[in-house]
């Protein structure tokens, strides 16, 4: 099917972006996966697919959407069997399982392309493995702690300034019948989040790294320092009860109910939040506040991408595809708060005035001296990241497994890094 679209806003100025080669008409047809299943990243995604439809009459796009967490466990299949033209993953190591196998194709040509080279930079090593660009981001976004800004202030809460004030708060927030976290780690990935802030926090970037490329035992004593501090958070019942049979959408009502008062999460929750009905005058974020005032403050901000698969049957219309999704104007207009709300990797586009999009771009341009991680199960290698967040999330639910936890892990470890 063709998308069409009677918006035609976006498609104008989004052709004044294309240049040279890329003035040629498209046709045949494009085929283009995405993950992006949530009403709001959808939405935005065949949006956008639409009005790039518009500049190309004679180009039939097929568009396919995938549940995010299928999406996972079926990409190898279907870039190897039968391959679309473009495919929504994740930057840094998540790429590369596919770009070993031959998967994903080289865009490095793109990449040289002033425009991109240009507004792209700060990304352009995200996308990089072995000196080659292996794809292009379309967004990334701030993690932190949203919280209900009216429990805090029934409680005569303020935003923590360092662990012991986080803990306080929490102390009080149970006293008062609620969780202090809300979490769902059915999928493991948001158990992975917590350890990602807990280590950075008690360790630091360049340790949490090195954890990641394999450098550092799991058995460790810096490590278990991280995963004491995140034990005196469980065994004060900061996080919500079965926590393990829910999805992070699953977790979202008992934040909205006020059953728990914050949740650890991508900016990518706020959209939900709101359309559940909470007002941003209920609804505020904090950064993941210092543990060790010795270490610098880090952040997770993954970055979403777009690729081609090596298969991809028109690579011509691909590359435009590429092209036009990381332009300046569609850059501001898909990352805006009524979009996907999340933060551009153009550098010539414009942040929405959305009050969470400036505090997360204010925090990762002025306020993470420490470094930005893409994210657990980005930062590790596949293997290490699955077995590793099976692991964080028994360790939530029975603490005092952490002895097996962590040996278990070490000789996941031993073989992985030694592939």
């Amino acid at each position: 099917m063709r998308f069409t679209t009677t918006s035609m806003a976006l498609a104008l100025a989004g052709s004044t972006i294309i240049a040279g080669a890329a003035q040629a008409e498209l046709t045949g047809d494009l085929k283009i996966f995405l993950d992006t299943s949530n009403p709001a990243p959808r939405a935005t995604m065949e949006k956008m697919i639409g009005d790039f439809g518009t500049l190309h009459p004679d180009l039939n796009i097929e568009t396919t959407v995938i549940d995010r967490e299928a999406y996972k466990t079926q990409i190898r299949n279907f870039l190897t069997a039968d391959a679309p033209d473009v495919a929504t993953w994740y930057a840094a190591n998540r790429m590369t399982p596919y770009v070993s196998a031959g998967l994903f194709e080289d865009v490095s040509d793109l990449w040289a392309e002033p425009e991109i080279a240009e507004n792209l930079a700060s990304t352009k090593g995200a996308m990089t493995i072995d000196g080659k660009q292996w794809g292009v981001p379309y967004t990334y976004y701030q993690w932190g702690v949203y919280y209900r800004k009216d429990i805090y202030e029934e409680l005569g809460l303020s935003e923590p300034a360092n662990f012991d004030e986080m803990k306080s708060n929490c102390q009080a927030i149970v006293d008062s019948g609620r969780a202090c976290y809300t979490i769902g780690s059915k999928f493991l990935w948001t158990a992975g989040g917590w350890f990602d802030y807990l280590n950075m926090r008690t360790n630091g970037f360049d340790f949490h790294m090195a954890l990641a490329a394999g450098e550092v035992k799991w058995t460790d004593d810096r490590v278990r320092a991280t995963f004491a501090n995140w034990r005196e958070l469980i065994d004060m019942g900061a996080f919500v009860a079965n926590h393990q049979n829910y999805s992070w959408q699953e977790a979202l009502p008992f934040m909205v109910n006020g059953e728990a008062a914050a949740y650890l999460m991508g900016n990518f929750a706020v959209a939900p939040l709101r359309e559940a009905g909470l007002t941003d005058d209920q609804l505020d974020f904090y950064q993941f506040p210092a543990i060790n005032p010795d270490v610098a403050l880090a952040e997770d901000a993954p970055t979403d991408t777009f690729h081609i698969p090596s298969g991809a049957q028109n690579k011509e219309a691909a590359r435009e595809f590429l092209r036009y999704v990381v332009s300046a104007d569609v850059q501001t207009e898909i990352n805006n708060g009524a979009n996907l709300g999340q933060l551009p990797i153009n550098a010539s586009a414009s942040v929405d005035d959305d009050k969470f999009l400036n505090e997360g771009f204010e925090m990762l341009s002025a306020n993470s001296p420490g470094g930005v991680a893409q994210f657990f199960d980005r930062d590790y290698p596949a293997e290490m990241a699955a077995e590793a967040m099976q692991g964080l999330q028994e360790f939530m639910v029975i603490p005092d497994n952490l002895d097996d936890i962590l040996n278990r892990l070490d000789k996941v470890a031993a073989r992985v890094y030694s592939k």
